[in-house]
């Protein structure tokens, strides 16, 4: 039976979904209810795949750490699957643990941008229409705190405002100093004007 597949793509990660629809509900054709496998890519890092408490697992983990990043909170998780914690300010450290005996753990480094890129792939996938039976209510509640900043475009919109008061700001006080510039010049060029005119006459008295 030939399966379904949906890539979501932010940036330097894509996120595949393969499945099938669930046909016992009359479920369109097109539609993935039952994950059969799923993969997470980062450009230049090992692909992290498994099945769907493997994804499940891989999301609480990350909403969680990201959720702690900005309320200051101990930034760390820890599970039997993966660890997540900060290397610094910049980078930030996956331990990945198999569930298959006899395999070493996969240790991961990522940045601050390849984590803001994994949170937007598990949001898009969390909003698509197509792929169902993802999220339980405490991914609802963890992807509804306030992770925004990790967000690149929610960083611009943060950002963008005080950027565009100040540059506001810049240009009316070089308004203001470049005509009052001007005017101190006009009464420097009248106050010479006059002096100049009023020379000759004392001279002829």
């Amino acid at each position: 039976m030939l399966q379904n597949k949906f890539l979501f793509n932010q940036s330097s990660v894509s996120l595949e979904i393969i499945g099938l629809p669930d046909y016992s509900n009359n479920e369109n054709n097109d539609n993935i209810s039952i994950i059969s496998q799923w993969k997470l890519m980062i450009i230049d890092k090992p692909v992290i795949e498994g099945n769907i408490d493997h994804l499940r697992s891989i999301m609480r983990a990350f909403y969680s750490y990201s959720s702690s990043l900005i309320n200051d909170d101990i930034s760390l998780f820890e599970s039997n699957l993966i660890d997540i914690k900060p290397e610094n300010s910049y980078t930030h450290i996956l331990l990945l643990k198999s569930s298959k005996p006899n395999v070493k753990p996969l240790n991961i480094k990522i940045g601050n941008s390849a984590l803001a890129d994994i949170i937007n792939c598990f949001d898009q996938l969390s909003s698509s229409d197509k792929v169902r039976n993802i999220y339980s209510e405490e991914f609802k509640i963890l992807k509804n705190k306030k992770y925004f900043l990790l967000d690149k475009n929610n960083i611009l919109n943060f950002l963008l405002p005080p950027l565009v008061s100040l540059c506001s700001i810049f240009l009316v006080s070089t308004a203001f100093i470049y005509i009052y510039d001007n005017n101190d010049n006009r009464s420097l060029l009248n106050n010479k004007n006059n002096f100049i005119s009023i020379n000759p006459i004392n001279k002829l008295l």
